[in-house]
C-alpha cells in the first residue's frame, strides 16, 4: 500500500476527517495552553514559592537543651544590663536532670568574676544547706532569674526580669524538676506572678509547671542578715524532701562563716 494512502487511513480510523487549513493551527507551539491556541487563555506558569527551611536542633536530652538555651542567650545584649558592668552571662550550674532546683535572683559580684551561681557567702550558706538535706550541689540544679549581675548588687528592675525570665522558665521545661525552691522574694515573685511578700509565701506549697511543686524560702543572703529565720528555711527544706521521698535530717544547717 501508497505510504501516504496508509497514514491518511490511520487518521481516518482516528476520526479525522481533514485538515485545518488556518494559520494560527499551523503555527502553533508546542507548549499545550500557550497563547496560539484559539480560544484556550493564556496560562501563566508559576513557580511556587518554597519557604526558607531553617534547620531545627531536637534536644535529646536535658543538658542538650540546656546547652542550646545557653547558645541562644550568647553574649547577652538585650537589656540595659550589659552597659552597666556585668562581666559575662551567668547561667546555672548542676545536674540536668535534677530533681530539686534551687531559683535565685541575681548574680553577685563574686558570680559574675567566676560565671557560677550562688559562690560567694550566701552561696556557701546555700551549699550548707544542701548538704543538710543529703544532696551535693551537682546533683540539684542552681539558676538565677536574671543571668547578669545588676549594678551594686541592686533590685531587679521589671524591664530586665521581663527580658531575662523567658530563658529561665526554658531551663525549667528543659530539667523538669519535681521541687523547685524559690530562693528570695524576687525568685518566688518572678516564678508565681505576684506581689506578696516572701512572709506571706513561704511555708506553702504551691503546683507548678508539669507537675512541679514550688515552695518560696529566705534568700540565704538574707538568713545570714537575719540568721533567727535560718529555722523557718530550714522547715521549708524539710517540706522540700518530705514532697522527694527522702528522709529528714534532724538538725539545721550551720551558718556560713
Amino acid at each position: 500500500m501508497n505510504p501516504l494512502a496508509e497514514h491518511l487511513r490511520f487518521y481516518q480510523e482516528l476520526g479525522v476527517t481533514g485538515v485545518n487549513r488556518d494559520r494560527k493551527w499551523r503555527e502553533r507551539t508546542e507548549v499545550p495552553g500557550g497563547p496560539n491556541v484559539p480560544g484556550v487563555p493564556e496560562v501563566q506558569e508559576r513557580v511556587p514559592e518554597v519557604p526558607e527551611v531553617r534547620p531545627v536542633t531536637i534536644a535529646r536530652s536535658a543538658a542538650e537543651a540546656l546547652a542550646a538555651i545557653r547558645e541562644d542567650i550568647g553574649d547577652c545584649t538585650r537589656c540595659k544590663l550589659h552597659t552597666l558592668g556585668r562581666t559575662q552571662v551567668v547561667f546555672g550550674v548542676g545536674n540536668p536532670n535534677a530533681d530539686l532546683m534551687f531559683v535565685g535572683e541575681a548574680p553577685g559580684a563574686d558570680e559574675d568574676v567566676q560565671g557560677v551561681p550562688f559562690v560567694g557567702r550566701a552561696g556557701q550558706l546555700l551549699t550548707k544547706m544542701i548538704e543538710a538535706m543529703g544532696f551535693s550541689r551537682d546533683e540539684v540544679y542552681i539558676a538565677n532569674v536574671l543571668k547578669c549581675r545588676p549594678p551594686g548588687n541592686r533590685n531587679p528592675e521589671p524591664d530586665e526580669i521581663a527580658t531575662c525570665e523567658p530563658f529561665l522558665f526554658r531551663q525549667l521545661e528543659s530539667i523538669q524538676p519535681k521541687v523547685v525552691i524559690a530562693l528570695g522574694a524576687f525568685a518566688a515573685r518572678t516564678l508565681l506572678k505576684t506581689d506578696a511578700p516572701i512572709s506571706r509565701l513561704r511555708g506553702r506549697v504551691f503546683d507548678y509547671r508539669s507537675g512541679a511543686k514550688l515552695i518560696p524560702t529566705f534568700h540565704p543572703s538574707f538568713l545570714l542578715r537575719s540568721p533567727g529565720y535560718k529555722r523557718e528555711a530550714w522547715d521549708d527544706l524539710k517540706t522540700a524532701l518530705s514532697i522527694l521521698g527522702r528522709s529528714v535530717p534532724g538538725a539545721p544547717p550551720a551558718a556560713a562563716e
